[in-house]
């Protein structure tokens, strides 16, 4: 088995459960602000819990796609073209929900936010269930041809593997939100966060336990079960944690069901980085789909040096933002006064 190649099928697998694991509970917390949240005062708690870091957590995604670019640059032209449609859609729900956390603010108007707050939703809602849905057909496969084109109009990608991997990324982003907002907060919405974790944990996690089984029971090796297994163990120990009010074991366990059952999944399928619904042997491979050893190897000396960096400033990041949120730390709603004069 070629080194490289191998060394960035697990660095992007890692990149992309570093997405899940903080963009998760971010997308979760958008999907909140309406499922959630009673009154303004707490909508605004919420996103005080996220304002500082969600930016940055998008750079994960960036991150992962452009690795999957540099490193594989076949299975990033079959995957992203094959589901241009979605990714489009993608692309939407992260810009209405950015420009939303900037302008929600601006105007105290009910009316207003009311729209700002549909777009967070509706934006997190959309972007969480077609990465889901990307990752479940990237490990599930596609209908490709010998070059690695799709075949179908442009809805052949659709199935429910599809439905499932959207379903799972969206169910766990709700459930992971929910620790982190009991991590994050304190008085009503803490108590409330952490009965929500309690009582739809299973639910939530369900869609994604389902979608590492099927992938272990149809190419897993034994260290996949293993795997499962500690996924298990891990979501069971984060379930019990938040019934204790132990909310940072809760919030850790979930970060390990994830590392663990992604690894099942990524594993289950190695070295195959985009399987052929249509023929096995057009399967995409860590071998035929990967870029030169010259370009690996000088993509692995840039990551040595950058992805440290990335997740020192990053952590530094969280720990400047450690405090509980609450509501009384919030100054009144208000209009924005220009910085410059309109007369």
């Amino acid at each position: 088995m070629e080194t490289l190649p191998t060394i960035w099928f697990v660095l992007i697998a890692v990149l992309w459960t570093g997405y899940l694991f903080l963009e998760g509970f971010d997308l979760g917390v958008g999907m909140l602000m309406k499922l959630f949240a009673r009154n303004n005062t707490e909508r605004r708690v919420l996103l005080n819990t996220v304002g500082p870091v969600w930016d940055g957590n998008e750079v994960w995604l960036i991150t992962a796609a452009g690795a999957m670019f540099a490193a594989f640059p076949l299975w990033y032209a079959s995957l992203f073209s094959a589901l241009y449609i979605p990714l489009v859609f993608v692309l939407l729900g992260l810009i209405f929900r950015a420009v939303a956390f900037e302008y929600r603010g601006k105007i105290d108007s009910r009316r207003w936010r009311d729209r700002w707050d549909w777009a967070i939703a509706l934006g997190s809602f959309v972007s969480a269930f077609g990465i889901g849905a990307a990752l479940a057909l990237t490990t599930t496969g596609l209908p490709l041809d010998a070059n690695g084109d799709r075949v179908g109009g442009p809805f052949a990608w659709f199935s429910w593997y599809a439905v499932l991997g959207g379903f799972a990324v969206v169910g766990f982003s709700l459930v992971h939100a929910a620790a982190f907002l009991a991590l994050k907060t304190d008085g009503a919405i803490r108590e409330r966060a952490r009965r929500l974790v309690t009582r739809w944990l299973p639910v939530g996690l369900l869609p994604l336990v389902l979608w590492m089984v099927l992938l272990t029971y149809q190419h897993g090796k034994g260290i996949s079960w293993l795997l499962v297994a500690v996924s298990a163990v891990a979501a069971f120990t984060a379930w019990r944690m938040a019934g204790r009010g132990r909310e940072g074991w809760s919030f850790l366990g979930l970060g390990v069901f994830l590392l663990a059952g992604s690894a099942a999944i990524f594993g289950s399928v190695f070295p195959t980085v985009l399987p052929s619904t249509l023929n096995q042997e057009w399967d995409l491979t860590i071998s035929n789909a990967s870029s030169s050893p010259y370009t690996l190897g000088l993509m692995s000396i840039v990551a040595c040096v950058g992805v440290p960096l990335v997740l020192a400033y990053q952590c530094w990041t969280y720990w400047v933002f450690r405090k509980r949120v609450s509501a009384s730390q919030l100054p009144q709603a208000h209009d924005v006064v220009p910085a410059v004069g309109t007369d």
